[in-house]
């Protein structure tokens, strides 16, 4: 399972620069008059609060050019900077990164923020209120130094990091039934899931279309910019959209198969009209903090490892790296799509650990 991933103009360039506010943006909720060449924050209205700390967020994302005064983390050494690359290498330097839903260092928006700062791209991050606090604290004492280490041995840097909320102001707003089967799930928690997990894509992307200058992305977990008037957005999704998963209830499936859906449209409308790639991410499990929570992460690896097609444990780096290629020029004919990237476990019919399929003698490693 997956979650939905810019600011001010100067960049930090050794420790990550935090956002004091503790007050809550909420996706869906803020409402947004842009002309030609900036925010209008006389137009701002909203349900939820937006505090002024994050101005300057908004204002650098004017409709005009921007400067970019340093770069603060490089995808090559420096060595090896004016020298010819073999290959397509994926170059965002100078781009910007936004990536919706960081709290940790062991999810797949943290990996997709490292492969996407490999590359040369500045990262910022909107993190869940309720974490805000524990994940600037750690970044701060230099917790996650080690994991914030990239290909070319440099640390990456966060520019910023600021409080967002796709749905609730708080843990116990969250309506309970919202991890429950779906015959039991009631429709004020029904709704609650497709909210955070659908239309809460379709409103980051919404507001942060005015705002896209060139050299910018967004990822839902991703909105990258990387022309004038292109960019790319990627959400990330799950299998049980298409396929039934048992304990993934209360909606969520269902909310995943609206997020596929709207991946489409918005692919439409969002390229017709400001010429913005829009694709998503189907992942394969992973040990993260918030696939633990539902209990049964561990079962949901063993079943891939031993049905998938490659007959490995995903690691979040995969994504990471695949999301990088989407938000590249390299990709730039690819929208509207689900990449899947999962080992191959979505081709897959039956589970070929069955007993039933034992006397075929199929092909594989014990594990």
């Amino acid at each position: 399972m997956a979650a939905t991933a810019a600011s001010g103009l100067q960049l930090a360039s050794a420790r990550p620069c935090i956002a004091s506010s503790r007050r809550v943006f909420k996706a869906g909720a803020a409402n947004l008059d842009v002309n030609s060449k900036a925010v209008s924050w006389t137009k701002l209205a909203s349900a939820c609060h937006l505090s002024q700390s994050l101005e300057p967020f908004w204002r650098s994302f004017s409709l005009s050019s921007f400067k970019f005064n340093k770069v603060v983390t490089k995808a090559m050494s420096e060595s090896s900077e004016n020298k010819p690359v073999s290959g397509l290498p994926i170059d965002l330097k100078g781009k910007r990164a936004f990536i919706a839903g960081v709290a940790d260092d062991n999810g797949y928006g943290w990996a997709i923020a490292k492969s996407l700062a490999a590359a040369g791209a500045e990262i910022l991050v909107g993190t869940w209120v309720p974490a805000l606090n524990i994940f600037e604290t750690s970044l701060r004492r230099g917790k996650f130094d080690e994991s914030r280490v990239l290909p070319d041995g440099s640390l990456m840097e966060i520019t910023k990091v600021y409080p967002l909320d796709a749905v609730f102001d708080n843990p116990d707003d969250v309506p309970e039934d919202v991890s429950k089967p779906l015959l039991e799930t009631s429709r004020n928690g029904y709704l609650a899931a497709l909210s955070a997990s659908s239309y809460s894509y379709v409103s980051l992307l919404k507001h942060f279309i005015p705002l896209m200058n060139p050299g910018m992305f967004i990822v839902r977990l991703i909105l990258v910019s990387y022309q004038i008037k292109r960019g790319s957005s990627i959400s990330l999704t799950y299998i049980a959209s298409e396929r039934i998963i048992p304990g993934y209830g209360g909606g969520m499936s269902s909310a995943k198969a609206a997020l596929e859906s709207d991946t489409r449209v918005l692919a439409f409308e969002a390229g017709r009209k400001h010429k913005i790639r829009v694709n998503t991410i189907s992942a394969g499990p992973l040990r993260s903090r918030a696939a633990k929570a539902i209990g049964f992460i561990d079962t949901m690896i063993e079943y891939s490892i031993a049905n998938a097609p490659l007959q490995k444990e995903l690691s979040a780096d995969e994504v990471g790296n695949a999301a990088a290629f989407l938000a590249s020029p390299l990709a730039s004919a690819i929208t509207g799509a689900i990449i899947y990237v999962d080992n191959g476990l979505n081709a897959m019919g039956v589970g070929v650990d069955s007993p039933i399929f034992k006397d075929l003698n199929i092909p594989g490693e014990k594990h």
